[in-house]
């Protein structure tokens, strides 16, 4: 049996699209799954349509042939910072955050699950510890909590938007404001169900916020910061102005430089801590392959 715990960046989300992401399975399977009963909401059979609620408690009581166990496994994570409560990670390219019926192993929860014997199990037995997510190939900070206490409190902090989380993203295209705020909805992309869109179809408001850092010829460094939280939003949200993240293969141009993904990297995280209550902040260098692809503009710039 799976369970997981609906915060409220997913609340009115139907339940077959909310399972989809979280399963990384069909949505044939899904409706299968629900039409023979074998998930519930709050112990309570649903149909495909159901609007989630915050704190709504999901069971799938089976997968079939798919299920499958998470267990241990030895990775070299990069911990910027542990105590009894929480712990920063800064993760790598190409690491998935949590297993999935697509991402069975090599997740940075089988690393956690290896080197830490306490996490907290609000999210399930998927998601030991993690209050929040990035995608695959965007690299940077994460917090993750040892116990339920710092969990919701941490959880509690990023539904009221009082964590701090900048990202630096290089875009094609020279952005000649300083600053600019995108306040655009998001939602599922009704031409392809695996992306994300800005749309007016059963979406929910996003705003990022951004500063430029640098511009070269063809590209722009930006800083952004998130004032909402939505599913691939910042890839999605300056694809909608023009300006896509470099290297990007699913929101970016058609062409990419190499394939360690999108130049995109959760920089700065800040927030109270749970049990002092005082502010702490971790800011993290980009990584090798993200300068990597900058420096190819620069030396285009410097000619």
């Amino acid at each position: 049996m799976i369970k997981y715990l609906v915060d409220n960046k997913f609340e009115n989300e139907r339940i077959d699209s909310y399972l989809i992401k979280v399963l990384n399975i069909s949505r044939s399977k899904i409706q299968k799954l629900i039409k023979t009963k074998k998930i519930l909401v709050n112990n309570v059979i649903v149909k495909n349509s159901y609007s989630l609620k915050k704190d709504d408690v999901i069971y799938v009581l089976d997968i079939e042939d798919e299920e499958f166990e998470i267990g241990p496994e030895i990775m070299d994570l990069n911990i910027v910072y542990e105590d009894d409560d929480i712990i920063i990670v800064n993760k790598d390219n190409g690491v998935v955050v949590h297993p999935a019926f697509g991402n069975k192993s090599g997740t940075l929860v089988n690393g956690l699950l290896h080197q830490f014997k306490d996490l907290s199990d609000i999210n399930g037995e998927f998601r030991p510890g993690i209050v929040h997510r990035i995608d695959s190939f965007t690299t940077g900070l994460i917090v993750v909590a040892k116990n339920n206490e710092a969990h919701e409190e941490l959880a509690k902090q990023l539904r009221n938007k009082m964590m701090t989380r900048k990202y630096y993203a290089l875009v094609w295209g020279v952005i000649n404001n300083d600053t600019g705020t995108i306040d655009a909805p998001i939602g599922r992309d009704i031409n392809n169900r695996k992306k994300q869109a800005v749309t007016s179809v059963n979406s929910k408001s996003a705003v990022t916020h951004f500063k430029v850092i640098k511009r070269f010829d063809e590209v722009t460094l930006i800083e952004a910061s998130l004032e909402t939280g939505r599913t691939h939003q910042i890839r999605v949200h300056f694809e909608y102005i023009k300006h896509p993240i470099v290297n990007d293969q699913v929101y970016g141009r058609k062409k990419t430089i190499d394939d360690t993904g999108q130049c995109l990297h959760a920089k700065t995280l800040g927030f109270k801590h749970p049990r002092t209550k005082k502010y702490i902040e971790f800011d993290s260098e980009l990584p090798s392959c993200f300068i990597n692809i900058m420096e190819t503009f620069i030396i285009k710039t410097d000619k």
